[in-house]
């Protein structure tokens, strides 16, 4: 899921008729995302699946001819059945190629599933325990998104639907990779970017364990981004910044925070099979950042 610092929760994503393509096209409906106060996306929609308000966020599912099933919670695209892969496989496979024995993991949000897909791609894992608040984001990315939400009734997945700030703080579990796959930094999300939360998160770690989480773009979210890797390092003894490309997310490329209590999240120790964006080589390039966005998050 993706978060924007320019976006407040009053700022919804609208479907509407364009004037414009109305001329050329009958009945076009388009799905526009206000990915900051002054940049925008656009997709056609070609039917609406589903749209339900929670006492969360709002949620919705559109078909759009471009990039497949889309979903979107609170007017923020969290993923297309086109280019999820790009995020969910980076989000999972790289802290779990770099950790030696990933036995247990936690998904803190992350109720469509995409990123329990791929952390289940990992025959080593014994069980993820998925932590979302929001009940209603499963069951509808169960029945609509099924290439997502596979695996939600997994034998070794553990879902569990409450808070999970209140989980991490009174869990007795313990794991070896925690994955912070969050919505929009505000209400019930507004705390998992600051340095109460990550050392919450250090605190249900093994030793040697590994947490990652997405850190926006330089481009659309540079302080957001900055302020999550400044407080992560008051936490974590080794953090490093990776990135990627999500042609569906602000500016189309994505960085992510990998911090860790002894592995170098940079170095793969195993592969993983079935993948159609990662791979070891793209798991070392990604930690090689271009000048300006070391210098954006020197710290």
């Amino acid at each position: 899921m993706k978060t924007s610092d320019a976006k407040s929760s009053e700022m919804k994503t609208s479907v509407t008729e364009t004037p414009v393509v109305r001329a050329r096209r009958e009945n076009s409906l388009w799905l526009t995302e206000e990915q900051t106060d002054h940049m925008r996306l656009s997709l056609r929609v070609g039917d609406t699946l589903f749209r339900k308000k929670t006492p969360y966020q709002e949620i919705l599912i559109v078909d759009t001819p471009e990039y497949g099933r889309t979903l979107v919670l609170d007017g923020a695209i969290q993923l297309t059945e086109r280019d999820e892969f790009c995020y969910s496989e980076m989000m999972a496979h790289v802290p779990l190629c770099a950790h030696p024995r990933p036995t247990r993991v936690l998904i803190v949000g992350g109720g469509d599933g995409a990123i329990l897909r791929e952390v289940l791609r990992h025959p080593e894992v014994e069980v993820c325990t998925l932590v979302d608040i929001d009940r209603e984001v499963i069951e509808a990315s169960k029945k609509y998104l099924p290439s997502v939400g596979c695996e939600l009734e997994n034998a070794r997945a553990d879902v569990r639907c409450m808070d999970a700030l209140e989980f991490i703080r009174t869990t007795d579990a313990r794991f070896d990779v925690a994955i912070v796959d969050s919505t929009d930094p505000v209400d019930f999300a507004a705390g998992l970017f600051q340095a109460p939360f990550y050392r919450d998160i250090r605190n249900v770690l093994n030793p040697g364990g590994i947490m990652v989480e997405l850190t926006e773009s330089p481009f659309s979210d540079t302080a957001l981004m900055r302020q999550a890797m400044r407080q992560m390092r008051s936490v974590f003894p080794l953090v490093r910044m990776y990135w990627g490309a999500v042609p569906t997310y602000p500016s189309g490329m994505w960085t992510y925070g990998a911090a860790s209590l002894l592995p170098d999240p940079a170095t793969p120790l195993r592969g993983v099979t079935g993948t159609r964006y990662y791979t070891n080589e793209i798991h070392r390039a990604a930690f090689v950042l271009p000048p300006f966005l070391s210098e954006l998050i020197e710290p």
